[in-house]
């Protein structure tokens, strides 16, 4: 099975992606809105087709972004029967199985932390997916959301605990930088849940949580019970319309060499070599394009053009990814770097519009 545990850093949000390594049919848990570019560039960079977006709970700390996956890919949008959402294309309900080529998940509800939230477990017992329910040497909060502390102490010890002690655990949250445990680890470690810990010690220590409400508590629950649709679906992120531009899973935006040789017109492409390489390198500088060095680059912002999109090149794609991502961060709109560099430009025949340097 393929399997990445991928991270928001604003919220401290992992989202999960399994996937068949024969079918290339994929799975993720746990979207978060503002990542789902990061999510099409692994899924696109590792072949894979997104098949299903999966959720442990409906979110209070940020909103999901399976309805823009849907849109970019046309796969299921799955949620938890009991988590009342209305946007979602099955809702699936304790003992249920998902099946994703030869990956699959049995459903576990898991209330306490909200009353929708589920567990879901690979068919072999050997990892469990626990969104807010069961966390690293911790548990989810119970005082909103319909949360109950009773319910989350007996549904992670019926549902999780019963689980092999080497399952391993990956929660939907970490905010020390810990990434997975295991039943055994939380059996004999958690604090709140081990198995020392008596209902009422649990009970007690819950209902004094002396924590303020998530901030985008408003915002996130009714756009998470619409699986992330926003009110205004215009309004939704989009990738840039100037052309073919994708975001890479290195965060960068990038272009085609075959659309910039088909457009180059409409764009203006910066070369980022240095000078003296440029001088007395084999690569030839492409027609009309400006050669500014990516070491003078930041001191000379206000050189670079803004009136057609930027596209950037050096001879495979590695500093030119570095100069879009500078010239990004410096308020350039309409900036990407030329995929493959000069030589792919060169790989794919495109020889009629070059001289030498």
């Amino acid at each position: 099975m393929i399997f990445r545990q991928l991270l928001d850093a604003a919220t401290s949000t992992y989202t999960y992606l399994l996937a068949d390594p024969e079918r290339r049919v994929a799975i993720l848990i746990d979207t978060v809105f503002e990542q789902h570019l990061r999510d099409l560039a692994i899924l696109r960079e590792l072949g894979l087709s997104l098949a299903f977006t999966l959720e442990t709970h409906v979110h209070a700390d940020h909103v999901t972004g399976a309805w823009l996956l849907r849109e970019a890919t046309g796969c299921v949008v799955t949620a938890p029967a009991r988590a009342s959402v209305t946007g979602a294309d099955r809702l699936l309900a304790h003992g249920e199985t998902l099946s994703c080529g030869a990956v699959e998940l049995e459903t576990r509800e898991t209330p306490g932390h909200t009353e929708g939230c589920v567990t879901y477990v690979l068919a072999d017992r050997s990892m469990a997916f626990t969104g807010d329910a069961l966390l690293i040497r911790g548990a989810g909060r119970t005082d909103f959301q319909g949360g109950d502390p009773v319910r989350l102490f007996r549904s992670v010890r019926e549902q999780i605990f019963t689980l092999p002690g080497d399952c391993a655990v990956y929660p939907g949250h970490d905010y020390e930088g810990r990434t997975m445990t295991t039943v055994a680890e939380e059996r004999a470690h958690n604090p709140r849940l081990g198995d020392r810990v008596r209902e009422q010690d649990f009970v007690g220590y819950m209902a004094n949580p002396g924590l303020p409400h998530p901030k985008r508590m408003a915002d996130a629950v009714p756009a998470n019970l619409a699986s992330g649709r926003p009110k205004d679906a215009a309004a939704a992120p989009r990738t840039p319309a100037w052309g073919p531009v994708i975001r890479t899973f290195a965060g960068v935006w990038e272009v085609p060499a075959e659309w910039v040789f088909t457009h180059r017109g409409e764009v203006h492409v910066i070369d980022v070599r240095e000078r003296e390489e440029v001088k007395a390198s084999p690569l030839p500088v492409l027609r009309e394009s400006i050669v500014l060095p990516l070491s003078e680059l930041r001191a000379r912002i206000d050189d670079v053009p803004r009136d057609r999109p930027i596209v950037l090149l050096c001879p495979a794609g590695a500093r030119s990814a570095i100069a879009a991502t500078i010239l990004e961060k410096a308020g350039v709109e309409r900036v990407a770097s030329m995929r493959g560099g000069i030589l792919e430009w060169l790989a794919l025949g495109f020889t009629a519009v070059e001289i030498n340097a």
